[in-house]
């Protein structure tokens, strides 16, 4: 078992990511990137940085695929409302998503998986129905990437992202397959997801963190508020929990390194077939 190299009595939820030493939640102090222990903190407070222009750039680099991953997003829901005819388009919750972008392949209704149009699986992932859907995705994409990819690394943060993505397309299949279903939730319920892993294998609750209560408060909204598409976010959820498990060791699970990645790779392919026997 890890502890806080603070406080011995204590498992270690995370590792600081200026000086690597493992660090309970009383110590974590969130950074610009990930966690960083108390005496990293005041360090960074207390001197006189050479570089900002470096440091900027490595914090970049930790999180480049989830800076991109933002990006693509926001580009999509751009070219989905620039410059097309309104009498053309589907209207959802107030905001506008182009028929062209349905019609070639970014589409809503995943019911059209079943007709071979396989690519919705992925496609639906990347359309937001209005700027406050967009901007709340991808916020939550941010906070929940300063921590987990600088912890898995960019390979195995983009696996998790991909899974929970189709995590998230096919419980929205075996719930409701005829709903508009747009938007990067699913994924980012699978981030939360992971980081529930993260913390499970480190003995951690989750409320100790902050992501108890903010996955509680999401999972109420999910249900209260009409329109959301429960199977898509309880989907990737679970597959994000069930992608952390197999790719963070822990006392529970403990796999050869490749043999996890493999099993997380088969654990996608699985929620592509699935989607496509449902659909």
């Amino acid at each position: 078992m890890q502890t806080c190299y603070r406080h011995p009595d204590r498992r270690a939820g995370v590792i600081c990511q200026r000086c690597d030493r493992p660090i309970c939640p009383a110590c974590m102090n969130q950074a610009s990137v990930g966690f960083h222990c108390p005496e990293c903190t005041r360090s960074s407070a207390q001197r006189v940085v050479p570089g900002p222009v470096a440091m900027r750039q490595g914090a970049v680099n930790r999180t480049l695929l989830t800076r991109t991953l933002i990006g693509i997003n926001l580009v999509v829901f751009v070219l989905g409302l620039g410059g097309m005819d309104t009498r053309d388009a589907f209207v959802i919750d107030g905001g506008l998503i182009g028929e062209a972008l349905v019609r070639d392949g970014a589409g809503v209704r995943l019911i059209g998986v079943g007709q071979g149009e396989w690519w919705r699986l992925v496609t639906s992932g990347f359309l937001h129905a209005n700027l406050l859907h967009v901007g709340m995705n991808c916020l939550l994409l941010y906070q929940l990437g300063l921590l987990l990819e600088p912890l898995l690394g960019r390979l195995r943060f983009g696996l998790v992202y991909a899974v929970a993505l189709l995590g998230g397309s096919f419980g929205a299949l075996l719930l409701d397959p005829d709903a508009l279903t747009v938007g990067a939730s699913g994924a980012v319920y699978g981030l939360m997801g992971v980081a529930l892993a993260v913390f499970r294998s480190r003995g951690i609750s989750a409320f100790d963190t902050g992501l108890g209560g903010l996955l509680v408060l999401n999972l109420v909204l999910t249900f209260a508020v009409p329109g959301i598409s429960v199977g898509g976010h309880l989907g990737g959820l679970a597959a994000g929990f069930v992608a952390g498990t197999l790719l963070v060791p822990s006392r529970q699970v403990r796999l050869d390194p490749s043999a996890a990645l493999s099993l997380t790779v088969a654990l996608g392919a699985a929620l592509v077939v699935g989607a496509l026997v449902v659909a």
